[in-house]
C-alpha cells in the first residue's frame, strides 16, 4: 500500500472517531444544523450535497425542526396496511400487526410489520399432539378447528363436533360396565370394562359346556358383545345298587344330590360310607357300605351234648342238643334258636355222666389208668418183667351199662432159647435164659472189634437181641489225603506198611513229616508236611474280597455295595508259579438316576447309571403353580430315549413359578423328583411412539401385548427436566413427589398392567391420579423426557427396562430465542447501514480538503 493510500486510511479513521465523539470537522462553521434538529427527527445530508437538512422520523410529520407528531398508520384500516385476517396497533411513531384468533403471522413472530411480505395464515390447530384430547380426532378449519370421537370414545359434556377450547367437551372413552353372566355361566376373567375389553366366562358349577363361545368384547355401542356358550346341567343318572342294601333316593340326580343307604332285614352294616353324592363330574360318589347277613355262626357248646343241626346259621335257624353216649338227660330245655342280633338262644339242658366204678385187676400185671370211670373211659393192663401177655385185647372199656367189658388178656413167664455165636468171638455167659439175662462178646487174638454193642439181652418177646459186633482183622486202610500233596504208597494197609507224600507241582516242602506207617492200632502215623505255593500273595482285585483259597486257588467275591458285572471270579497258581488272575469286574451299586439338578432356570442334568449299554427310556413330568395366580397350573411330558452316561434336557417352562419335576427311568423302574422356583425375568419393553411435543400436555402413545407376568408387572411414567448432562439410571429409585421443586427426575404416574389393554394412550399433566401419583401439569418454559419404566416384582425380587417415550419442549423458550434472533438481525442491518453511510461520507470530505 503506497503512503498516499496509508493517509486516506488515517483521515478516514480519524474523521469517524470525531463523528463518533461528536467533535466538529476540519472546516465545519459552528452553526450545527443537526443540533437544531427535533427530538422526533433525524439530521441527513441533503439530495444535492449541500450540507444537512432534519427530517422526522419514519411514523412521525412535521418540519422536523419545531415539531415532529406522531402519524396514525392504523387510520387507513387494517385490513389496507396489515393484510386480512390482522389487527393494526398504533405506537408512537410507529405501528405494528398482529393476526386474528385462529391465524398466525408467516414469520413466526407474535408481532409484524408487513413491509416484509409478512402475512396472516390459517393456524392448522391438527399438528398440536392431544388438541382434542384421547380419543379425540381433529379437523383443522379457516380460522379454526373442530373435534370429533375416535370408534370406542364418546363426547362427554357437549356433541360432536366440538372445540374444546370453546366449552367443556371432550371424548371419553366408551365403558361397558361390569360385564354381566349368562345363564348357568360365571365370569372368570376380564381385561376391563373399556372399549375393546374381552371377558371371558366359564360354566357354572354343576354344568358342562357343551358349544359356543365363552368370550364377550366391549362394543363402541357400550355393550358386550357375547358369549355365546350353551351350558347344560350335569345329571348323574341313577345311582348304582349295592348288594342286600335298599335305598333311600328323592330321584334328583343333579350335583350335590345325596342317596342313603341301609340293609335290607336279615343282614347288618359292616362298616363303610353308606352316602353316595353326585359330583361335579356326573358321577355318583362310590358308596362302601357292606352288609352281611345276621349269621349267629356256630351254636354254642354244652358239655356232655352233641346237636342235631343243618349246618344253617341265619336267622330263626335251630338246633337240638342231645347227652353224648355215657350221659342221660336230666332235666332242661334242650332246643337253641338264632335270634336278629345274630346269636343263639341258650339251652339249660343237663346231662349227667355215667360211672363203671374201679376197673378188675389181672395177676403178674399192672393198670395203667388215669382214674377216669365214665362211659368210653379204658384202662390198659401191662405184664410184669418177666412174663408175656397171651390174648387178643388188653384193654377194657366202661360201657353205658356201667360194667368194664372187653380184656381178654393173661400173663406168662419169659424164656429165651440158646444164644446165637460170633465167628472169631468168644461169649462170657451165666447160662440163664430168662427175661433180662446178658450174654457179653470179645474178638479172639489178632482181630478188633468192630460194631456198636458187644452184648445181648434176653427180651420181654422171648427172644435174644441182636449183637452189633464182628471181628475183623487188624488193617489201616487207604492213607489219608493230603491237599497239594501225591502219594508213593503200594496199595498194603497192613502193620508196618508205610506211606510216603511228596508235594504236587507249584509247591514246594516247607516243613513238616513227609512219612506214614500203619501201627497195630489200625491207624496210619500222623503226616506233617506243608507244601507252599510258588506263586506268591493272592491277587488283590478292586472292590472285592477272597472268600476262600488253598494257595493254589482263590475264590473272589464283591465287597458290600458293589456287584459283579463281568469276568470270573477264580485266581490259579499255574505249574509255573504264576497266578492266572480272576477276571471279576465290581461296579459300585447305584440308583438309575444320579445327581438330579437344574441349571439356567428350566435345563435338567443327570447322570444315567447303567449295567449295560442299551439305551434307557426316560419320561420326565413336570407340574407348576404360582402363589400369586391360584387359578395357573403348567403341567407337561417329556420322553427321551438315550444310551448316553448324562442326560440334558431344557424345558420351556413359565417365570416365577413353582414347579416340581420328576424322571422316572421306565426299564428300570425307578423316579427321582425334583423342585425350584423359576426366577423372575426382566419384563418384555412395549413398542413406544417417540414423539417430541411442543405443548404442556401431549398425549403419549405405545403398544404391549399381555403377559403371563401382568399380575405382578406396572408402567412407571418418570419425567425428567433437561439441564446441562443428564444420567437416567432405570434400577433406581425415583422422587415420588411430582410437586417438589427438585430438579430430579420423579413418578408422575404408575398403571398396573393388569388394568390396561393392548393399546395405551396416556395425556401427560392432566392433573389426575394414576396409581397413587399425582399427573401434575408441566412448568411452562422448561425442557422435559418423558422415560416410560416397565417393573416386574414378587417377594424380594425387582427386574425393570426402561425406553425413552417423548420430549417436550417449552413454548415460551421458543419465543425467547426467536425474538434474540430478530432483535440482533434488526441490530447487524442497522450497524452495516449507518457504518456504510460514515465512510462514504468521510471519504468525500477528506478529498474535498485535499
Amino acid at each position: 500500500m503506497d503512503e498516499r493510500h496509508r493517509a486516506v486510511v488515517v483521515v478516514i479513521l480519524f474523521l469517524a472517531l470525531v463523528v463518533l465523539l461528536g467533535l466538529p470537522a476540519y472546516g465545519q462553521t459552528l452553526l450545527d444544523v443537526c443540533a437544531s434538529c427535533h427530538a422526533n427527527a433525524t439530521c441527513e445530508d441533503k439530495l444535492d450535497g449541500s450540507g444537512k437538512v432534519c427530517n422526522c422520523k419514519y411514523g412521525f410529520v412535521g418540519n422536523g425542526r419545531t415539531f415532529c407528531q406522531d402519524k396514525d398508520e392504523c387510520q387507513i384500516g387494517a385490513s389496507k396496511i396489515c393484510g386480512q385476517q390482522t389487527t393494526c396497533h398504533n405506537t408512537f411513531g410507529s405501528y405494528f400487526c398482529t393476526c386474528l384468533a385462529g391465524y398466525s403471522p408467516s414469520n413466526n413472530m407474535n408481532i409484524f410489520i408487513p413491509n416484509d411480505g409478512t402475512h396472516c395464515q390459517d393456524i392448522d390447530e391438527c399438528r398440536i399432539t392431544g388438541i382434542c384430547g384421547e380419543g379425540g380426532q381433529c379437523r383443522n378449519l379457516e380460522g379454526s378447528f373442530d373435534c370429533s370421537c375416535q370408534k370406542g370414545y364418546r363426547v362427554r359434556n357437549g356433541h360432536e363436533p366440538f372445540n374444546p377450547q370453546r366449552g367443556n367437551a371432550s371424548c371419553q372413552v366408551v365403558d361397558c360396565g361390569w360385564p354381566s353372566a349368562v345363564e348357568d355361566t360365571v365370569l372368570v376373567s376380564t381385561t376391563g370394562t373399556t372399549y375393546d375389553s374381552v371377558a371371558m366366562f366359564a360354566c357354572d358349577e354343576g354344568y358342562v359346556w357343551k358349544s359356543g363361545g365363552n368370550k364377550s368384547v366391549c362394543a363402541a355401542d357400550g355393550l358386550w358383545k357375547g358369549p355365546s356358550l350353551v351350558c347344560e346341567e350335569i345329571l348323574c343318572g341313577n345311582p348304582p345298587l349295592i348288594e342286600s342294601a335298599d335305598r333311600v333316593w328323592n330321584n334328583n340326580s343333579a350335583p350335590g344330590s345325596t342317596v342313603l343307604y341301609y340293609c335290607k332285614e336279615g343282614f347288618y352294616n359292616m362298616g363303610g360310607m353308606n352316602l353316595s353324592v353326585c359330583n361335579e363330574n356326573g358321577f355318583w360318589t362310590p358308596a362302601t357300605l357292606s352288609c352281611r347277613e345276621v349269621l349267629c355262626g356256630d351254636p354254642p357248646f354244652l358239655p356232655h351234648t352233641g346237636l342235631l343241626w343243618n349246618g344253617s346259621s341265619t336267622l330263626g335257624s335251630t338246633v337240638t342238643y342231645i347227652c353224648h353216649v355215657g350221659f342221660y338227660h336230666s332235666e332242661g330245655v334242650s332246643v337253641s334258636v338264632c335270634t336278629d342280633n345274630g346269636y343263639w338262644t341258650k339251652p339249660d339242658i343237663l346231662c349227667k355222666e355215667v360211672d363203671c366204678g374201679e376197673p378188675p385187676p389181672i395177676p403178674h400185671s399192672v393198670m395203667l389208668w388215669d382214674k377216669s370211670s365214665s362211659v368210653g373211659s379204658k384202662v390198659s393192663y401191662k405184664c410184669d418183667q418177666g412174663y408175656v401177655s397171651v390174648g387178643d385185647r388188653n384193654e377194657s372199656v366202661c360201657t353205658v351199662s356201667g360194667d368194664w367189658r372187653g380184656t381178654s388178656l393173661t400173663c406168662q413167664e419169659i424164656r429165651c432159647q440158646k444164644p446165637v455165636s460170633k465167628v472169631h468171638s468168644k461169649m462170657q455167659w451165666d447160662g440163664k435164659s430168662h427175661a433180662g439175662s446178658v450174654i457179653y462178646y470179645s474178638c479172639e487174638e489178632g482181630f478188633y472189634t468192630r460194631g456198636l454193642r458187644n452184648y445181648s439181652v434176653c427180651g420181654e418177646n422171648g427172644q435174644w437181641e441182636d449183637v452189633d459186633l464182628w471181628c475183623e482183622e487188624i488193617s489201616c486202610g487207604p492213607p489219608l489225603i493230603l491237599s497239594n500233596t501225591k502219594l508213593l504208597w503200594d496199595g498194603r494197609s497192613s502193620p508196618r506198611s508205610v506211606v510216603l507224600y511228596e508235594c504236587v507241582d507249584g509247591f514246594y516242602q516247607e516243613s513238616g513229616n513227609h512219612i506214614s506207617t500203619c501201627s497195630v492200632t489200625g491207624e496210619w502215623g500222623e503226616v506233617t508236611i506243608k507244601c507252599k505255593a510258588l506263586c506268591g500273595p493272592v491277587p488283590f482285585l478292586n472292590n472285592s474280597e477272597v472268600v476262600w483259597h488253598n494257595r493254589s486257588v482263590v475264590i473272589h467275591r464283591c465287597t458290600a455295595g458293589f456287584h459283579s458285572w463281568r469276568g470270573s471270579n477264580m485266581s490259579v497258581c499255574d505249574s509255573s508259579g504264576v497266578w492266572q488272575r480272576a477276571t471279576l469286574k465290581c461296579i459300585e451299586i447305584k440308583p438309575p438316576i444320579n445327581d438330579l439338578l437344574i441349571y439356567n432356570g428350566d435345563c435338567l442334568q443327570w447322570k444315567a447309571e447303567k449295567y449295560e449299554k442299551d439305551s434307557e427310556l426316560y419320561k420326565v413330568t413336570y407340574t407348576g403353580s404360582r402363589d400369586y395366580q391360584r387359578s395357573f397350573h403348567d403341567r407337561g411330558k417329556r420322553y427321551v430315549n438315550s444310551k448316553a452316561d448324562q442326560l440334558e434336557l431344557c424345558l420351556n417352562l413359565y417365570p416365577v413359578t413353582n414347579y416340581s419335576i420328576s424322571v422316572t427311568a421306565m426299564l428300570a423302574k425307578f423316579t427321582a423328583t425334583i423342585t425350584t422356583n423359576t426366577s423372575l425375568p426382566v419384563p418384555p419393553a412395549p413398542v413406544v411412539y417417540y414423539e417430541e411435543f411442543e405443548t404442556r400436555v401431549p398425549i403419549l402413545r405405545l403398544q404391549r401385548w399381555p403377559n403371563s407376568l401382568d399380575l405382578i408387572s406396572l408402567y412407571q411414567v418418570f419425567v425428567l427436566p433437561v439441564e446441562g448432562i443428564m444420567m437416567f439410571d432405570c434400577s433406581a429409585p425415583a422422587s415420588l413427589n411430582s410437586s417438589s421443586t427438585s430438579p430430579s427426575e420423579y413418578i408422575t404416574a404408575q398403571l398396573d398392567m393388569q388394568n390396561v389393554g393392548s393399546q395405551i394412550n396416556f395425556t401427560l399433566g392432566d392433573g389426575f391420579f394414576y396409581g397413587g401419583f399425582y399427573n401434575s401439569p408441566l412448568e411452562s418454559g422448561r425442557d422435559y423426557y418423558i422415560i416410560l419404566r416397565v417393573v416386574s416384582q414378587w417377594k424380594t425380587a425387582s427386574k425393570s427396562c426402561c425406553a425413552l417415550w417423548a420430549k417436550v419442549t417449552g413454548a415460551s423458550h421458543v419465543l425467547r430465542v426467536s425474538s434474540l434472533s430478530a432483535a440482533a438481525f434488526v441490530g447487524g442491518i442497522t450497524l452495516v447501514i449507518v457504518g456504510g453511510y460514515s465512510v462514504t461520507w468521510f471519504t468525500r470530505r477528506y478529498k474535498f480538503s485535499i
